[in-house]
């Protein structure tokens, strides 16, 4: 697995695309350029002790290259004064098999955020001749691909809208996070969001199907702000989901996974309330729900999540915690801090019962 870093991290600046603010402070945005040295410190320290947990599982473990995230970023399309940080690898590429796939980034500060992995990239490709290498179409981020009254829409307004799943990205171009995606063997679910369009799951059905997958749209309707799915539906073992009671799938999505015995549980409410997270978190109270499985049996949640731990614990799973407060305020967990790269196994076939029509 590769685990992120929080080296040269920077604040991520106010585009199109995203709105930071600072949590609880009406008024200006977040601030802009390098983090503390203290934030970062602090970041990496949780970081190293989930690689040494996970070296101790047996795990090999590699590291993002340096990047100067200070460096503005200017294309023919956009321009944006700083970049953001290498904390969290499965934002930004997935493993499918033998295969790697960039994906195509929804944000102007993550456009170049592949370069910290590129070396590695380059060492798997040329040490096997069975990796496939796979970069996503990269959208032009112009102006012109956001909806920028997204961000000025009232409340009343986004309950109007949030069946048509229409949000600060238009559907002109390929726009697609990897961490929109969840993969369950051959089946791979991806999340209609702010940072994935039915352009970018329209894409990736058209990559994958021909290789064997399945892909599956899915949808979130309460939730006003989507953006990567593991704070909302995790599986954590094969026939096993955690689901946030706050966000359900809309109604006839879970018919493939009911059909062919899965379990979908509810976790408990987080420890920490929206309104008590990190001062510069961007995300949500369910960084709670985003756990780590290393095997079956074997689940790595944040320490502090003590009702998800007896949960797990009921569900009969051994449970790691670890203290892993300090990388939210990069938008990372126990679940988006790592890249899996390679597991062993072969594509199992976790839904026999469904009925699926390919694109092609």
């Amino acid at each position: 697995m590769v685990v992120g870093s929080a080296d040269n991290a920077n604040f991520e600046p106010t585009e199109p695309g995203s709105r930071p603010s600072v949590r609880n402070a009406p008024g200006p945005p977040s601030p802009t350029g390098p983090k503390s040295k203290e934030a970062v410190d602090l970041a990496n320290e949780e970081l190293a002790g989930l690689a040494s947990l996970l070296e101790s599982q047996g795990v090999t473990v590699r590291r993002p290259e340096l990047h100067d995230f200070s460096a503005p970023v200017r294309t023919p399309d956009f321009e944006v004064e700083n970049q953001y940080c290498a904390v969290c690898p499965r934002d930004v590429m997935i493993t499918m098999g033998n295969e790697i796939i960039e994906a195509t980034m929804s944000r102007r500060a993550r456009y170049f955020e592949y370069q910290p992995y590129r070396k590695l990239v380059y060492e798997y490709w040329n040490a096997d001749p069975r990796v496939e290498w796979t970069t996503a179409p990269k959208p032009s981020m112009a102006d012109g691909m956001y909806r920028e009254e997204f961000w000025d829409w009232p409340l009343e307004k986004r309950h109007e809208e949030m069946h048509s799943f229409e949000f600060c990205i238009n559907q002109d171009e390929v726009v697609f996070d990897a961490a929109d995606m969840s993969r369950f063997g051959r089946d791979i679910l991806v999340q209609e969001s702010m940072t994935t369009n039915r352009a970018g799951i329209h894409w990736l059905k058209r990559h994958l199907e021909p290789r064997g997958f399945r892909v599956h749209p899915v949808h979130f309707p309460l939730d006003f702000f989507p953006s990567h799915i593991d704070c909302t539906f995790v599986p954590v073992r094969p026939g096993l989901i955690l689901t946030n009671p706050e966000r359900p799938l809309r109604e006839g999505e879970e018919k493939m996974f009911l059909d062919n015995d899965w379990e979908l549980v509810d976790v408990p409410q987080p420890v920490l309330g929206n309104d008590e997270m990190p001062l510069y978190c961007q995300s949500s109270k369910w960084l709670s729900m985003n756990v780590l499985s290393i095997s079956p049996t074997k689940v790595i949640c944040e320490e502090q999540e003590k009702p998800l731990q007896d949960l797990l614990d009921k569900l009969g799973f051994e449970v790691f915690p670890i203290p892993f407060r300090n990388v939210f305020e990069y938008g990372g967990s126990p679940h988006c801090a790592p890249r899996g790269v390679r597991r062993e196994g072969t594509r199992e076939d976790y839904f026999p019962n469904l009925a699926y029509q390919p694109l092609i």
